[in-house]
């Protein structure tokens, strides 16, 4: 039987290897974030085919821990842990959503919208946090000593890592910017009993924090410049393909904050052709809200220079990062994959997601900074009617329950400059059947005009 084998090592000089059991974040070389690599020759012995058997005839299944979407990759993802050490849920296996009305309106004839939503704790984070703490459950099994595992975040990175580390029964310490993340993203980890510090700061202020806590404290970081959190987050991309019988999209439209999703977006669509699990490779956008555009700003430039802003308020407050740490991965990825970057204002991301929600779906406002994006890749021509698009729908619209109803009763349009084009109210009317009749024949005849 094949022993695969997994270690970090630097994306930026490559000098330096270290054990995934080890507690290390950046090269001690020459300060480079790590990536996790895998003995891509051994892999590569067991033909495609056969991969791809394996893996259908595991997903979704009852065999622990591999009906996970995230584990029934193990060999690619995470070979160093010890089934018994996995902390799993059940991730993964998100829908795969053919948005066939919402696509026949814009113009596309093949658009699907991958609900990463549709997980345990409401996001897409839920596939790299069961990585992260599997491996360090597997630490404290070979004796290391870490007292808590800790992040800073925007709301779905603690909600994760609230839950995974209550399942492990591992302490949890989670960073909030206070005031800038919604109700029912903060009552999650303090629902799974994680320290929850709400501090008078922005994103970038609480992860300046929990580095230095980290790195004094010999407490875990679980910030997606921990690599572990990548590997599990790349199944996103190998599941959708699976989905779609082992063929590859023209483009995947993806929210980015901290970059840490595109990074590993990229990652695992590089590794399966290194596998010839598959032979092409997708087109990738990444939609920034316009407050907080640092990449796009960098790519105007062809990525000549970089300058980490001050993130202003947006509806997406999940990527409010003016610094974000996965900027080097990122662009590593946009130029191997011929990549666009493009951006959203607080109006057309609004309406994007009230507009899809129109034809079926509940979108988070990340979402529709997606979706946004891609309207416009649309009009400029860059995608066109007939290909095949995805858009990653990171976080379910349940999270985010006052966007929607500010949205709906133009409470947005002060603070955020949006004209809500899609409103829809309720209709209050006394318990009279004439009223109730009278104002739906109304509505239908509104609806008809």
């Amino acid at each position: 039987m094949t022993t695969y084998r997994s270690w970090f090592e630097c994306i930026r000089c490559g000098s330096e290897r270290y054990a995934l059991n080890e507690v290390v974040y950046e090269c001690s070389s020459c300060g480079g974030l790590l990536e996790v690599q895998h003995d891509l020759d051994a892999l590569g012995e067991r033909p495609a085919e056969q991969w791809r058997q394996l893996f259908d005839q595991r997903y979704m299944g009852n065999t622990w821990p591999y009906g996970s979407g995230v584990w029934g990759k193990k060999e690619m993802v995470c070979p160093t842990v010890d089934e018994d050490n996995v902390v799993s849920m059940y991730e993964g296996g998100s829908n795969l959503f053919w948005a066939e009305r919402f696509g026949s309106q814009i113009g596309l004839e093949d658009l699907w919208i991958k609900q990463c939503g549709n997980s345990h704790t409401g996001s897409f984070k839920d596939l790299g946090m069961t990585v992260l703490v599997s491996m360090v459950k597997q630490m404290r099994a070979e004796g290391k000593q870490i007292p808590a595992i800790a992040c800073a975040s925007t709301g779905d990175t603690s909600a994760a890592l609230g839950a995974y580390g209550a399942a492990a029964g591992i302490p949890v310490i989670v960073f909030l910017p206070k005031d800038k993340i919604s109700l029912a993203q903060l009552i999650q980890p303090i629902a799974n009993g994680a320290l929850t510090l709400s501090i008078r700061t922005d994103f970038d202020g609480c992860m300046k924090l929990v580095q230095e806590l980290c790195r004094e404290e010999d407490i875990y970081l679980a910030n997606s410049m921990n690599s572990l959190r990548i590997e599990g987050q790349k199944t996103v991309g190998i599941e959708m393909v699976q989905q779609f019988d082992w063929h590859v999209p023209d483009w995947i439209v993806i929210p980015g904050g901290n970059l840490g999703n595109v990074s590993a977006l990229g990652k695992g669509f590089l590794e399966m052709q290194a596998m010839g699990i598959i032979d092409r490779l997708p087109g990738i956008v990444v939609a920034q809200a316009q407050r907080a555009n640092p990449l796009y700003r960098s790519f105007q430039n062809e990525f000549e220079t970089f300058e980490p802003m001050l993130a202003g308020d947006t509806l997406a407050s999940a990527i409010r990062i003016g610094d974000p740490v996965s900027y080097e991965r990122a662009v590593r990825v946009i130029k191997r994959f011929d990549g666009v970057v493009e951006q959203a204002s607080e109006h057309e991301l609004a309406d994007a997601c009230a507009r899809a929600d129109r034809t079926g779906l509940f979108s988070c406002p990340h979402t529709g900074v997606a979706l946004a994006a891609l309207l416009k890749l649309i009009d400029r021509g860059t995608i066109t009617s007939a290909q095949k698009v995805v858009v990653i729908s990171t976080a379910h619209g349940l999270k985010f329950p006052e966007f929607k109803v500010r949205y709906h009763e133009d409470q947005l349009r002060e603070s955020h400059e949006v004209n809500p084009m899609h409103s829809n109210q309720p209709v209050e009317v006394d318990p009279d059947y004439d009223q109730v009749r009278s104002a739906i024949f109304r509505n239908l005849e509104a609806v008809q005009a």
